[in-house]
């Protein structure tokens, strides 16, 4: 039976997957945007490119070294919720 306190620990390992994926892809794509466009100030260079590039090779460089973990991390959700889900029908 689903009762208020398995329904705010599902809620809060959802949570607490997503924030973890989200901040491991935006992060790194952050700080380089906050690079290149400090750089950018300082030449007076304002080209699009020159800032979508850098954070593009970034996120992608992310996803081929975490991806890995990420798809772990995933599938070992999934997993833990089917067994809550077994274990909450019966």
């Amino acid at each position: 039976m689903l009762t208020p306190d398995i329904a705010v620990d599902l809620v809060n390992d959802s949570l607490r997957v997503v924030v973890t994926l989200v901040v491991l892809l935006v992060l790194p794509s952050l700080i380089v945007g906050v690079v290149v466009s400090l750089i950018q100030a300082a030449t007076q260079i304002n080209e699009q490119t020159l800032s979508f590039l850098p954070r593009l090779l970034i996120t992608l460089g992310t996803i081929a070294l975490a991806g890995h973990w990420m798809t772990g991390l995933l599938m070992d959700f999934c997993i833990d919720m089917f067994h809550r889900a077994a274990t909450l029908v019966g």
